[in-house]
């Protein structure tokens, strides 16, 4: 369990720095279309409009990056709860049979293979 929780931190690490690095790219490409509004010449006005429409296509396309990792990280803990409850639901089916054999002083009980 340890060496799962180790690699999924290590994963959920690199997704978030990669959300990061596109968040600081898309808004470093935002700075440099308003820092620059001319651009080279008397056409800077459609360059701008095109860099400002990339920015914020990269943005968008960051906050969609960002809600599947949510979502993916979400999902792993849901997973991890699940096999925490099956071990957890094992454990107490191991001791029920255990406490039925020692109440019923070692005679087999009936159904106690079917659980």
């Amino acid at each position: 369990m340890d060496r799962d929780s180790h690699s999924e931190d290590t994963l959920s690490t690199m997704v978030l720095e990669n959300i990061k690095n596109k968040l600081i790219h898309a808004f470093r490409a935002t700075g440099e279309s308003r820092g620059n509004p001319q651009g080279s010449g008397s056409t800077g006005r459609p360059v701008s409009i095109g860099r400002s429409h990339q920015a914020n296509e990269e943005l968008r396309r960051a906050q969609i990056d960002g809600a599947i990792t949510w979502l993916r990280s979400e999902l792993l803990e849901m997973r991890s709860q699940d096999l925490q409850l099956a071990q957890t639901l094992l454990g107490l089916n191991t001791e029920i049979q255990r406490l039925r054999r020692e109440s019923f002083g070692g005679v087999e009980v009936e159904g106690d293979d079917q659980q």
